[in-house]
């Protein structure tokens, strides 16, 4: 089916791109390239705009046909969040708002929503399965619990059949070497990790060390970014029902610490770390049941091993030490 990835020249995004295309599905990318990369974008449609920018959004669903959106747009730094909540609603939530009225209007009626396992807050209870109390704790979480109440609302009013995939730790880079994660700000434990192995910065920074976890360091859930993509795929493939949230994560944890020594094994040598202080509200352990997506989808995160995510984000991270700005450049020159 015909295919517009909001945010397809995003780190996820680009990886959805990739994976439609594997699949035989005609795509078009909608993004605004504030924080996406138009060099992760190679051999479909790009259609740069702003989600709030309703007459651009309504002349690219005309003129590309869609049959079917994936919904990746929007702002999704916590901390951000925090300092810009009013941009953070208005992105996330009102852009949410005018896809969906838009998408009503041109008759598209599957939608598959780039969640997150912030809904979930500080879980009672690990692993997190999907019935579990939705109670974020920070605008981020908010503006994400917000969309998928307007999702359910316009899927229980008949207007659309929607999937919301809550993501743990999306990691890695694709086989191929050609797309990674490259976000400035950077604020992720991987690629904060090669940084420090590249020299584009001095350490890493392990944030507390004293939680009730085995090595006294936060443990998460990662989980790869092509298996995300995948699961998208799979997502869009299955709309029996229609209103549905899964899980997306490996289903198992690693810790700060476990992660850094992996990336000392994959680039082999030892990284400069030193431990600072809590982050506010980082709960001791992020795991996800992946029980949900695997029985219903068929879904298996079979890339999202650690070391598999250490060695695709590293062979990214070596060839592209300044990201998409050197594909940038190449292509100018």
């Amino acid at each position: 089916m015909r295919v517009l990835v909001t945010g397809g020249a995003g780190y996820i995004g680009s990886h959805v791109v990739r994976a439609l295309e594997q699949a035989g599905h005609p795509v078009a990318v909608y993004d605004s390239l504030i924080r996406g990369h138009q060099a992760a974008v190679t051999g479909v449609e790009l259609h740069q705009g702003d989600l709030g920018d309703r007459e651009r959004l309504a002349r690219t669903l005309t003129r590309f046909r869609p049959e079917a959106v994936i919904h990746l747009a929007g702002l999704s730094l916590v901390g951000e969040s925090v300092t810009k909540p009013e941009i953070y609603r208005r992105c996330n939530v009102e852009g949410s708002r005018t896809l969906i009225a838009e998408l009503a209007r041109h008759g598209v009626s599957r939608l598959v929503f780039s969640s997150s396992a912030a809904v979930y807050g500080v879980p009672d209870a690990v692993p997190i399965t999907e019935d579990a109390p939705v109670r974020p704790v920070n605008p981020y979480g908010e503006t994400k619990a917000e969309v998928e109440q307007l999702l359910r609302d316009a899927a229980e009013a008949g207007e659309l059949g929607a999937v919301c995939l809550r993501y743990f730790n999306a990691a890695g880079a694709n086989q191929d070497g050609d797309l990674g994660e490259d976000h400035e700000p950077e604020t992720h434990l991987l690629p904060l990790a090669f940084r420090a192995a590249t020299g584009r910065s001095p350490e890493i920074v392990i944030h507390g060390n004293d939680y009730s976890t085995p090595d006294g360091t936060c443990v998460r859930d990662y989980v790869h970014a092509s298996d995300l993509a995948d699961a998208h795929v799979a997502a869009l493939a299955s709309m029996a029902k229609p209103f549905r949230v899964y899980n997306l994560g490996a289903g198992r944890g690693y810790s700060v610490l476990e992660v850094i020594e992996m990336v000392e094994r994959v680039v082999g040598r030892p990284l400069p770390r030193r431990v600072g202080p809590r982050r506010a509200g980082d709960p001791p352990v992020l795991v996800a049941s992946i029980e949900k997506i695997q029985r219903e989808l068929g879904w298996t995160p079979w890339r999202s091993d650690l070391k598999t995510i250490a060695r695709t984000a590293w062979t990214w991270h070596e060839a592209h030490p300044f990201g998409y700005r050197q594909a940038a450049a190449a292509g100018r020159d």
